[in-house]
């Protein structure tokens, strides 16, 4: 387990851009699985749309990313600084399965693939209840900042 307080001094995110409320089970270096709780007050849905709010797909890739960097950070024993950034390398096979609204809480469980040469492959799927939401291959890695 790991409350909001772990999770900002790992993630260097903040409001609104934070996609990680709780992190419900880690399994060192293999598996995460992590919760975002989503709300009317999501800034998103404003524009993503005024009628009929749903999360964007691209964010909750984002959330899965955020749950990807937890893990590898678990998985390396080490705590970010301020001479490295996480990035994504890439994105394969995203698919979106059903529309995520307001009230609804995303669980994502995103495992470990593969870890090369500083470069992680996770393979991740959000839940909305029992429902798959979204699910993604994600390559994430990081770099030095001069």
């Amino acid at each position: 387990m790991m409350d909001i307080h772990e999770i900002l001094r790992l993630l260097p995110h903040r409001y609104p851009f934070l996609m990680v409320d709780r992190v419900l089970e880690i399994d060192k270096g293999k598996r995460i699985k992590a919760l975002k709780n989503v709300t009317i007050n999501e800034p998103f849905f404003m524009g993503h749309f005024p009628y009929r709010p749903v999360m964007p797909g691209v964010l909750m890739i984002e959330a899965m990313a955020q749950a990807a960097a937890l893990l590898s950070f678990d998985a390396m024993g080490k705590t970010p600084d301020d001479k490295s950034v996480y990035y994504f390398a890439g994105i394969d096979g995203a698919r979106f399965k059903r529309p995520v609204e307001p009230g609804d809480q995303l669980v994502m469980d995103v495992t470990l693939e593969r870890s090369r040469a500083g470069i992680f492959k996770f393979k991740g799927i959000t839940r909305v209840g029992e429902e798959v939401a979204c699910e993604a291959e994600l390559m994430c890695t990081v770099r030095m900042i001069a």
